[in-house]
């Protein structure tokens, strides 16, 4: 029965990835909703619940979409973090921050890389889930630009925190040994800040704007 989900090498299958996003989709609604209970302030519609997770199954897959792949983990990818971002700008960096952490998961799952319990919280766990603190913004002018480089930057300072405890024997043997301790941001900021330079192009783009503003009245209706 397993065999379906699992393959060989003892990662998912196409099923078990289905299966996989189905049920952190599911699960994010589910959460959701609780912490909606929880607040006697604004409850999040079935509207707002349909973003959500649209954007987390669309974060999933650009992940896939890589533009340029380091060795040791991490790409520029097809803007996956954008979506989770936009969520947090929407609704809030409570909502931002649960569905990054979600896509954390998501993220191990696909590309699992165990060194010990806090290095997957660094990498994934944690990372993923400070792309929520966009939301901090969300009431500024040009809160969104603002957002995305803050959680950018927040997301790879926990990428460095786990470089420095964990992967600092990966280093290669050419690099400058007297700027060694440059090496976790160069590695970890080089292929998330070249994204954030993408995805920021892509949104001061006039007519993507204007798209997204439709989509954001639409999504806050």
């Amino acid at each position: 029965m397993f065999q379906f989900f699992i393959n060989a090498e003892g990662g998912l299958t196409a099923a078990g990835y289905a299966v996989t996003i189905l049920a952190a989709i599911l699960f994010t609604v589910a959460a959701i909703i609780l912490a909606g209970k929880e607040s006697t302030r604004k409850k999040l519609s079935i509207k707002q619940l349909a973003y959500c997770s649209m954007a987390l199954a669309l974060s999933f897959i650009t992940s896939y979409i890589k533009i340029f792949e380091l060795p040791f983990g991490g790409s520029v990818t097809a803007f996956s973090m954008l979506f989770i971002v936009l969520i947090a700008y929407w609704y809030g960096p409570k909502v931002g921050i649960l569905l990054g952490f979600v896509f954390g998961i998501l993220q191990f799952l696909q590309e699992p890389y165990v060194l010990s319990f806090f290095q997957v919280c660094c990498d994934y766990l944690l990372a993923f889930a400070a792309l929520g603190l966009a939301g901090i913004f969300r009431k500024q002018k040009n809160g969104l630009v603002k957002g995305y480089l803050v959680a950018v930057i927040a997301r790879g300072a926990f990428h460095v925190l786990g470089g420095y405890l964990y992967w600092m024997d990966y280093m290669p043997e050419n690099f400058p040994k007297e700027l060694s301790v440059a090496y976790p941001f160069i590695y970890n900021y080089s292929f998330l800040l070249a994204e954030a330079l993408i995805t920021i192009i892509l949104l001061s783009i006039p007519a993507v704007k204007k798209a997204f503003a439709q989509i954001q009245q639409n999504a806050l209706s």
